[in-house]
């Protein structure tokens, strides 16, 4: 998905849990009938692990005849992956990938160095009107592979480790969690899976991850003596064992992994460790020398400023 202008995220009131460093409420934005939460980039923390735009995408219900039309746009030097819980997103791509993603499914584009794309609502879907429910996500890659091929990666959910016990029900989307590990693979070490975890029941966050963090989508949870309603990004210190609890239904996002080298250049949809490759992305995508997305004839154009 395309950077799109919200509201910045604000930092909640300081917590007493030990374990945790930052509390974020994102904030909503209506982009013309389809709302977005920003949970990262903030001002107070740029990155957890690879990860450095995350953004919660609806729920919302479309009208027949209406969808998500994120016309092509550029990226490099990141890692995307839209998820769903809810509704259907049809991938094209400069490097003639296309494939509709569908719920609990992993479509990761590795954009490096350079690559093109738009999600849309599929036309058979847009006709009866869908819901849309899910997370956007970009990871930075580590300097040494900035400049990697694009490639694009789908596994479809039956493909992707499932652990269900006590009330607890998690699908790893990528790396390690539960003791289960995805078959994904990824140019850093990441963490990434979904939690829903029935009213009592319990979960760990091992301290396996150098950074961490928890995504808390709806419903309610405590950690130590503190209550979470969602949407909140609660992202912990290294080296402690957290355990969440669920005090009603909660649905959660695990993420982090190691940290890279250093923080990120990040404009609109260009992220970088040099600052004259995010301008030479800028170039590049006014002139027209990123390769087309088959099948498109519209595109985003550069912003200005």
């Amino acid at each position: 998905m395309s950077w799109m202008p919200s509201t910045d995220p604000m930092l909640d009131d300081a917590q007493s849990c030990d374990a945790l460093e930052l509390v974020v409420v994102p904030r909503v934005r209506d982009l013309g009938g389809f709302s977005v939460r920003r949970a990262l980039p903030q001002a107070g923390r740029q990155m957890v692990g690879p990860f450095i735009f995350f953004d919660q995408m609806g729920p919302v219900q479309f009208l027949a005849g209406q969808g998500m039309d994120v016309r092509p746009h550029p990226h490099i030097g990141l890692a995307t992956v839209t998820y769903l819980f809810d509704g259907r997103v049809m991938h094209r791509d400069s490097e003639g990938n296309e494939r509709e993603i569908i719920p609990g499914e992993m479509n990761l584009m590795t954009a490096g160095s350079g690559i093109a794309h738009s999600e849309r609502t599929p036309p058979d879907a847009r006709l009866r009107g869908i819901g849309t429910f899910g997370i956007q996500s970009w990871g930075a890659l580590p300097a040494a592979h900035e400049e990697t091929a694009p490639s694009f990666q789908h596994f479809p959910a039956a493909d992707l480790p499932i652990v269900e016990d006590r009330g607890i029900w998690a699908r790893v989307i990528a790396g390690s969690a539960f003791g289960l590990t995805s078959p994904v693979n990824t140019l850093s070490d990441w963490l990434y899976a979904e939690v829903r975890l029935a009213a009592d029941a319990s979960a760990p966050l091992d301290p396996d991850q150098e950074e961490r963090a928890i995504y808390l989508i709806d419903g309610e949870i405590r950690i130590v003596n503190e209550i979470f309603t969602g949407p909140r990004l609660l992202i912990f210190r290294p080296g402690d064992r957290i355990t969440v609890i669920a005090t009603r239904d909660a649905r959660l996002m695990f993420l982090g992994g190691s940290a890279l080298e250093g923080p990120r250049y990040i404009w609109w949809n260009f992220v970088s460790s040099r600052l004259d490759r995010i301008e030479a992305a800028k170039a590049d995508w006014r002139s027209g020398r990123f390769k087309e997305v088959p099948g498109e004839l519209e595109y985003i154009p550069l912003p200005e400023g």
